[in-house]
């Protein structure tokens, strides 16, 4: 399919929308299902914290490579 192969270049302020979707999806799955997610808090928390240093890793390293 021609939809997939497509390939565009988006914005900083574009990308806004995007995280803002996601994020409320986020929040309405969050708070829905609040007592499910209450036990795996934990959990959670460490996974988070693992990708966070991961992504800002991958980040800085991508910056350096640019320059």
């Amino acid at each position: 399919m021609i939809f997939f192969k497509a390939k565009t270049s988006w914005s900083n302020a574009e990308f806004i929308i995007i995280k803002l979707c996601i994020a409320s999806a986020y929040i309405l799955i969050g708070s829905y299902f609040h007592d499910f997610f209450k036990d795996y808090y934990t959990p959670l928390l460490i996974l988070f914290g693992i990708t966070v240093i991961w992504f800002v890793a991958l980040w800085l390293k991508k910056m350096k490579n640019r320059e």
